[in-house]
Parts: structure tokens; C-alpha cells; sequence
């Protein structure tokens, strides 16, 4: 299993919660919402490469909008390979927080 930052899984999550709407912007809109901090566009775009290029985000190229002045979105999406990870993530994580004071009933 590869060892992911906690940023990388962020942005992982934020993708997955996005579904079809998840490109830069949003993922960046996403994150900074619910962190309650200001992400750049910097910190999500070379982590989303090196997912992408790991194999566990997959990128299409999104239809042209006048809105955008006719340039494209870049769209992500969860690889099955990302989704595994993800849940994998998850286990460990419930097990680290399970010894916890107050978390072993959730």
C-alpha cells in the first residue's frame, strides 16, 4: 500500500465528494470550506499529478465554456485503485481513532 500525505487523501476525499464536478477550482473551494483555511491552487494541483500519476485519480478533459472563455476543465475522478486506497485509509484510521477516550461507541 502506498503511503499517502494527509493533503493527498484530503484531496482524494474532496474528489471523491465532488464526483463530476470535481476539477481544480472546486476541489480548491471544496477544501478550503471545509478546513476552514485557504488552500491554494498550488497545494491540490502537483499533489493531483502525483496521484494521477500513481494511478489512483483519472483526468478527462471537460467541455469548452464561454463562462471560462472557451477554455476546458480539467475533471478528476477516483480510480478503483484510489477507492481501495481510500478505504484502506479508512480502516487505519478507525482503528488509530478507536482508542480514543469516547470513540470506541461510534
Amino acid at each position: 500500500m502506498k503511503t499517502l500525505s494527509r493533503r493527498e487523501e484530503q484531496i482524494l476525499l474532496a474528489v471523491w465528494a465532488l464526483k463530476e464536478d470535481a476539477y481544480l477550482v472546486s476541489i480548491k473551494k471544496y477544501l478550503s470550506t471545509v478546513m476552514k483555511q485557504n488552500w491554494t491552487v498550488g497545494a491540490i494541483h502537483k499533489p493531483l499529478r502525483i496521484l494521477e500519476k500513481a494511478g489512483y485519480v483519472d483526468a478527462s478533459i471537460g467541455e469548452a465554456t464561454a463562462k471560462r472563455g472557451g477554455r476546458s476543465k480539467k475533471i478528476y475522478s477516483l480510480t478503483k485503485k484510489g477507492i481501495m486506497l481510500l478505504e484502506e485509509y479508512r480502516k487505519i484510521n478507525e482503528t488509530l481513532w478507536s482508542s480514543f477516550p469516547g470513540m470506541e461507541t461510534r
